[in-house]
């Protein structure tokens, strides 16, 4: 079970990829954490990459791709993965779907959220982070039970600098910018469902799996 899932920030993507992982028994594959492995090992892949960061240069989608492709070759992987944060250039769909092609491993489901801006502006500029521990709140949905102050170690509670409304509304617009197209390349191969990401957490992930169909 090979399942690629699209979200903007704030959809709730990682609350539903982890119920797609449970339910298929497949790993979660960020490109993030593909970087910061290879970076920090200093491996050749990483070398490359950072040949061009260091230049203040976008990784080229060839590069990103054989990052990808060689987390792919990985045993935990073998009966599937669910990709987040791949691909984001319709050059890098190209380059998996060629992929899926050549090894037979296939591409079971491409799944969108979507969700209204506005709420994904809610949802995040309402949100509060835990200095120490990491938790998280929302002011109007789940505030802490003493303002400014964790429930699970009694540290600060703040507001990340990226969860501001003008920060969120250029995340959101970067997110469009750059996904639009790739799911319009699913679509045109009749691959991609869009999925309304609004409601309840357990009436999303049930969208979700009629959308993964098995």
């Amino acid at each position: 079970m090979n399942v690629i899932l699209f979200g903007p920030p704030g959809a709730g993507k990682g609350t539903q990829a982890g119920a797609v992982c449970d339910r298929y028994s497949i790993p979660q594959v960020a490109t993030g954490d593909i970087f910061r492995k290879n970076l920090k090992e200093n491996t050749e892949l990483g070398q490359l990459a950072r040949s061009f960061m260091d230049k203040g240069q976008l990784v080229p989608d060839e590069v990103v791709w054989q990052l990808v492709e060689d987390r792919l070759s990985w045993d935990d992987v073998a009966g599937g993965v669910l990709l987040d944060g791949f691909p984001r250039t319709v050059k890098q769909a190209e380059l998996l779907v060629d992929w899926a092609g050549r090894t037979g491993r296939g591409i079971d489901a491409v799944v969108a959220l979507e969700v209204p801006d506005d709420e994904l502006v809610a949802r995040l500029s309402g949100r509060r982070t835990c200095l120490s521990c990491g938790a998280t709140y929302h002011v109007a949905h789940n505030p802490p039970a003493v303002d400014a102050v964790c429930d699970k170690c009694g540290s600060e509670v703040v507001q990340r600098k990226d969860d501001n409304e003008l920060t969120v509304r250029e995340r959101l617009a970067t997110y469009h910018r750059q996904t639009a197209p790739v799911l319009s390349f699913f679509e045109s191969k009749g691959m991609a469902t869009r999925v309304d990401g609004t409601g309840a957490i357990d009436a999303i992930r049930e969208r979700v799996q009629a959308a993964i169909g098995r």
